[in-house]
């Protein structure tokens, strides 16, 4: 009698056991899904913004480009300096970014030898879009110089 008082003791402190640890698995897996989401959503944000950035300042680099190429003719056939036409300069290289579907400034300085062109861009978050973050700004940058090189050389 005392024997079988014994199991059936044993045999419920195992049950109640059991039951202690019932769910602790569960709580593990989803707590390993929300990690591994948060990763993804880093790399999947963070890779988009990083692509953003990228592609903001290669639009930066193409429009200063197009925009160096706006010469003063006046100036140039005369003789008197090559220089880049302000106004044209910076028509060409906000057009650029027009047909791009950014923003930008374009600044001309030393004379009309350089300009620079800054783009400003956004990136729809996918993931951070949970927490409240639904966009992330980005820049590029980029200077163009005017080279020109002298007579018989």
């Amino acid at each position: 009698m005392i024997h079988a008082v014994r199991g059936l003791v044993a045999r419920a402190r195992a049950e109640a056991a059991a039951r202690e640890d019932r769910g602790s698995m569960s709580l593990f897996l989803a707590m390993s899904a929300l990690a591994i989401l948060m990763v993804m959503g880093l790399l999947v944000d963070g890779g988009g913004a990083l692509n953003a950035s990228n592609r903001a300042t290669s639009l930066a680099q193409e429009a200063a480009r197009t925009a160096g190429q706006q010469l003063d003719p006046a100036q140039a056939i005369e003789g008197t300096a090559i220089t880049i036409d302000p106004e044209a300069a910076r028509a060409a290289a906000l057009d650029y970014l027009a047909a791009a579907g950014v923003g930008g400034d374009v600044q001309i300085t030393d004379g009309g030898q350089t300009l620079s062109v800054t783009v400003r861009d956004t990136y729809a978050t996918h993931f951070a879009s949970l927490l409240g973050v639904g966009t992330i700004h980005v820049d590029g940058t980029a200077t163009a110089h005017l080279q020109t090189q002298a007579a018989g050389g």
